[in-house]
């Protein structure tokens, strides 16, 4: 009974030492953009996705030219994403460019509504990936993991 109890001791043990060390990513939503990756940041008004898309339209191209690409070691990580002030429920997800979309790790999840904040880990592999919100919808931002 004693190795059974020091067996699932250790196991629980392990689990909390790699839930500890997940690094956690900050990425913030509002109204059609995450403000971590655009340094340049326009505040857009938005209380419907169409919305979105609109301003999307007209700037998304050169807001992505303009977008810092997150770079990350491959490892683990928490993407800790939350709604601040858009009116209506967010998501998020990231995936991988192109083909390795079906080979690179991918998490997504909806729910977000105003103030909410969301937990999404993810094992990142070597590769580029694109994350974004399709519910806000935000532009593809890039990140690249070495």
């Amino acid at each position: 009974m004693k190795q059974i109890l020091s067996t699932i001791t250790l196991f629980l043990l392990l689990q909390v030492t790699h839930a500890q060390a997940a690094e956690v990513v900050t990425l913030t939503q509002t109204a059609c953009q995450i403000i971590e990756a655009e340094a340049d940041m326009q505040h857009y008004k938005a209380d419907r996705a169409d919305a979105c898309e609109a301003v999307n339209e007209k700037t998304g191209e050169l807001r992505l030219q303009k977008a810092t690409a997150l770079r990350l070691k491959a490892g683990d990580y928490i993407f800790r994403v939350s709604n601040k002030d858009v009116p209506y429920a967010l998501g998020f997800w990231l995936r991988g460019v192109g083909l390795s979309r079906y080979t690179l790790p991918s998490v997504s999840g909806g729910g977000l509504h105003t103030g909410d904040t969301k937990d999404y880990r993810v094992r990142l592999e070597a590769g580029e990936y694109r994350y974004s919100c399709p519910l806000n919808p935000t532009p593809d931002y890039v990140l690249f993991v070495d």
